[in-house]
């Protein structure tokens, strides 16, 4: 059994790695937002508090989120294992998860922490620009199109998104330390935290991960 937590700041190639482990370890990735989704569309009782929450803007409770967390932790396809993804997001929901995990016999065995330094991240997502009418991407640095304002394939205008934008990013990863870093010193107090290196080739992170949490691999 394999029970992951993977952390990441925008920009970290979270996703990337994120499909890695569900690909590599055969586990389900698991997101709030998408049980969140689910738990409506299903209708569930659990599906039907949260809607009446969010139809009127407001923030689904830690008590509701932690319900659809053992939820869909006790399903079949989680008996091997599964990575959590953007959650917990708090000291409390971290103290709720293991309570929610203790209840149905499992634990965490690592916490990945994907590693980009800030400077690196603004460089990687204020670089990026779209077709305005294609939607093919492009990066000024890392991918550049041939003229620097349109699409090689279509020839419309290149644009940044708005959260793209140099200010926007850093008050993203303002918010994003904020928010981990206490989680971090949490996980590292109890010896879970495993920090990897976010910068480098895709391959070369993976086989960080891969070397990581290899000794857990096979037991239970």
């Amino acid at each position: 059994m394999l029970n992951l937590i993977l952390f990441g700041p925008p920009g970290a190639g979270k996703g990337t790695q994120a499909q890695f482990l569900v690909e590599r370890y055969s586990i389900p990735q698991i997101s709030t937002g998408d049980m969140l989704r689910s738990a409506v569309k299903a209708g569930s009782d659990l599906g039907i508090r949260a809607k009446l929450i969010m139809d009127t803007g407001g923030l689904v409770s830690d008590e509701i989120v932690l319900a659809l967390v053992r939820e869909r932790l006790s399903l079949p396809d989680c008996s091997a294992g599964f990575v959590l993804d953007g959650f917990p997001r708090t000291l409390p929901q971290a103290d709720g998860l293991m309570s929610v995990l203790q209840a149905i016999d499992k634990s965490i065995d690592h916490v990945i922490s994907l590693d980009v330094d800030n400077a690196e991240i603004v460089r990687r997502l204020s670089g990026r620009r779209t077709c305005s009418s294609c939607g093919k991407g492009y990066h000024v640095l890392y991918d550049p199109p041939k003229d620097s304002k349109v699409c090689d394939i279509c020839g419309s205008l290149l644009v940044q998104r708005d959260d793209d934008s140099e200010s926007t990013v850093k008050n993203r990863l303002a918010v994003y330390e904020q928010q981990t870093s206490p989680l971090k010193e949490y996980y590292e107090s109890i010896g879970l935290l495993r920090h990897i290196s976010g910068q480098g080739t895709i391959s070369d992170i993976q086989a960080q991960i891969s070397k990581s949490i290899g000794i857990s691999c096979d037991h239970s």
